[in-house]
């Protein structure tokens, strides 16, 4: 089996004259911990876009698994095994973090529609969710409703949610953006901790989580693909020192 697991060649996205991603080859190794960061303006929301099908590309493709999956809508990329997050969550406030999770469990088992009105008769799903909580440290408040949880740990329960589908491939767009800072690395630990079998490829804007989490860094500058190359090898570039570490590299 190969050791690449996600890769985009020549991908490119234009609206009207703008360029937003412009010749985009990416390789991302199974098991990896992938962090794409740039300015802001740089593409990288839009990249995930394209790699999760939520907009086609003007040009190019996007492989997973060596299989070309360019074309294929957004929830067969899942059951293939490609997930992401998103900037702002998208949690059902007045559910529970085990109702959530149970719910999405089920949908990936195909009788989501069975667990409306009552989950006291899923036993084996429950028991599943409440053990994808506790890896997410989230066992604690697995019943309390959402819309009152910490922001950190609706971040956790977000990712959560995502890692139900049992993903080969996990895209998280900024996941601790809004999160106070002592419990940012709390996040990005734990999803470090996933099974090495769970690629990660990661967007986020604070550079120390970046450095303490990846084991290979993408820049992204106008769209393209500017740097590429290891955390001591991105944090000594002097041309992306330049452009987006500033005097805090």
């Amino acid at each position: 089996m190969s050791d690449l697991v996600l890769e985009t060649r020549g991908l490119k996205r234009n609206f009207g004259a703008f360029v937003a991603t412009n010749d985009v080859s990416l390789k991302v190794e199974r098991g990896a911990r992938h962090a794409l960061i740039g300015p802001n303006g740089a593409g990288k929301t839009t990249l995930i876009n394209l790699l999760t099908g939520v907009i086609p590309p003007s040009e190019g493709q996007v492989f997973l698994e060596g299989d070309d999956i360019t074309s294929l809508a957004s929830f067969k990329r899942v059951k293939r095994g490609l997930t992401r997050t998103f900037q702002i969550n998208q949690l059902f406030n007045g559910f529970t973090p085990l109702e959530t999770v149970t719910l999405a469990i089920a949908e990936r088992n195909g009788i989501g529609h069975n667990l409306w009105s009552s989950i006291a008769g899923y036993g084996q799903i429950v028991e599943e969710a409440a053990e994808l909580l506790a890896r997410f440290g989230l066992a604690s408040i697995m019943g309390e409703r959402t819309v009152i949880l910490p922001y950190g740990k609706q971040r956790l329960l977000e990712i959560a949610l995502a890692f139900a589908s049992k993903p080969r491939v996990l895209l998280l767009d900024e996941p601790a953006a809004g999160v106070p800072e002592d419990e940012r690395h709390e996040v990005l630990s734990i999803v470090s901790d996933l099974p090495k079998d769970v690629t990660v490829l990661l967007i986020e804007h604070d550079m120390d989580l970046v450095f303490s989490f990846a084991s290979r860094i993408s820049v992204l500058v106008a769209g393209a693909v500017f740097a590429e190359g290891s955390v001591s090898e991105i944090s000594a570039d002097a041309r992306v020192k330049a452009v987006y570490l500033g005097e805090n590299a």
